[in-house]
């Protein structure tokens, strides 16, 4: 039995390689960035686009615009009417959505193939024909309110990465919240929204993505008809602050109404996501906290019975990481007493090699992780886009499992020991607020 399982794994590697993603990428005259996936298994087709623009790119006092708008650009465009966008869409057979973080906002459709250029010509009318009005505007405030008290204001635990990245981070915009501050979208203007339509959704700052059964000549030539009139925006400069290195225990407290439990939060101001070193504390998480057998869940919900749930979380962006460990007491067990059982694992991490048997399972974890985020051709648009404008580097939909497989147990021990020192972190009690 031990025999197949080393050929198994001795093979994995292998099949991996065999799934290389193909595409081919070039920019039109405007600076649009394309990137092209061609897979005809299937007769369906992918058209996205990642604007390089997130809550981090806001004006202090105009939080919440980059989430706005991945509402605000579905109302409607010149040619197509106010409530139209999702009937067109659902009318042809495809779906679509949207999302936003602090450092990007992506639209995607899934069509079937033979509606590719449907697919297209609607994100060019996103792009070079949307219709910004105040009615718009008023309709979308109460959809964004209306999804703030949903996922935030009335879920327990939700604000706690929010408390976790204003006490993390003093001068960079990673302060803030995706959602931002509803007073600031109600006390925008109509051409607060034009200009910020206007300096971001600028072909220069988007990239395009098609996947799927598709003919490559045919889509450049349909790409080439309804992107390349679209007049180039000006040049986009960004120039955060940076963070001072944190070199002493920051304590604190928040509160929640939706909460009867506590939690402990120690929480560390980590490098960008296109490190190597944000991807050894990936797998540091994954050790500690991926699934129950994971060394967190194993010590403190199995065997000690002192947490209800324990666990870490490696929140990677573009600028800065954030790296949490958490712990929610059962019983009458302290919250320091979460923080110490905790901190004694990150120093066998500091001190010790983890085994070989549970650096190869992160490996197959890993591995694993790699092949289901290409198995779908809406899974490559995404990684294709994602890997251009957040790495600079598109072909790391096929090499970046590289560098993970590079992590040696040595790797880990090491980062542990540069970045998760209590001198260098944010201890935050997240406690129920008496009513």
């Amino acid at each position: 039995m031990k025999k197949y399982r080393l050929l198994l794994l001795l093979w994995l590697p292998l099949a991996i390689n065999a799934q290389k993603v193909e595409f081919e990428e070039y920019d039109l005259n405007n600076g649009m960035h394309v990137i092209l996936h061609q897979d005809n298994a299937a007769p369906v087709v992918v058209t996205s686009v990642m604007y390089h623009v997130g809550a981090k790119d806001e004006q202090p006092n105009r939080t919440g615009m980059a989430h706005f708008f991945e509402h605000l650009l579905f109302e409607g465009t010149k040619n197509i009417k106010k409530g139209e966008w999702f009937k067109i869409v659902s009318s042809n057979g495809g779906k679509n959505n949207a999302n936003t973080t602090d450092d990007r906002t992506y639209y995607y459709e899934i069509f079937p193939s033979n509606k590719l250029e449907l697919g297209l010509w609607m994100e060019s009318e996103r792009l070079l024909h949307p219709i910004i009005g105040q009615k718009g505007v008023d309709t979308q405030n109460e959809v964004v309110k209306e999804e703030k008290r949903l996922r935030i204001d009335n879920q327990p635990y939700s604000r706690f990465l929010e408390n976790v990245k204003k006490h993390l981070f003093k001068k960079h915009p990673y302060k803030g919240t995706t959602i931002g501050k509803m007073e600031h979208l109600d006390n925008a203007t109509l051409n607060d929204f034009l200009a910020f339509n206007k300096k971001f959704y600028i072909p220069n700052n988007a990239t395009l993505v098609v996947a799927g059964d598709i003919n490559i000549a045919n889509t450049k030539k349909m790409i080439s008809d309804y992107f390349e009139e679209i007049p180039k925006g000006k040049e986009i400069k960004r120039n955060f602050s940076k963070e001072a290195p944190i070199t002493q225990q920051i304590n604190a407290k928040a509160y929640d109404p939706n909460i009867q439990i506590p939690a402990i939060i120690a929480a560390y101001r980590t490098p960008s996501m296109k490190t190597r070193d944000s991807r050894v504390l990936d797998m540091i998480s994954t050790y500690l906290s991926s699934g129950k057998s994971s060394v967190l869940y194993k010590k403190l919900v199995d065997t000690k019975k002192i947490a209800l749930q324990a666990g870490a979380i490696n929140l990677s962006q573009e600028d800065y990481g954030t790296y949490v460990l958490y712990g929610l007491p059962l019983g009458d067990t302290k919250l320091d007493t979460l923080v110490k059982e905790i901190d004694q694992e990150i120093q066998k991490i500091q001190t010790e090699l983890i085994s070989e048997k549970a650096h190869q399972k992160l490996q197959n974890k890993f591995e694993n992780r790699f092949v289901n985020a290409n198995t779908s051709v809406e899974g490559i648009a995404n990684s294709l886009a994602r890997y251009h404008v957040l790495f600079g580097d598109t072909n790391l939909i096929n090499t970046e499992i590289n560098i993970y497989r590079s992590i040696t147990r040595e790797d880990i021990r090491n980062v542990a020991k540069k970045y998760l020192n209590p001198n260098q972190r944010l201890i935050l009690e997240y406690l129920p607020e008496k009513k």
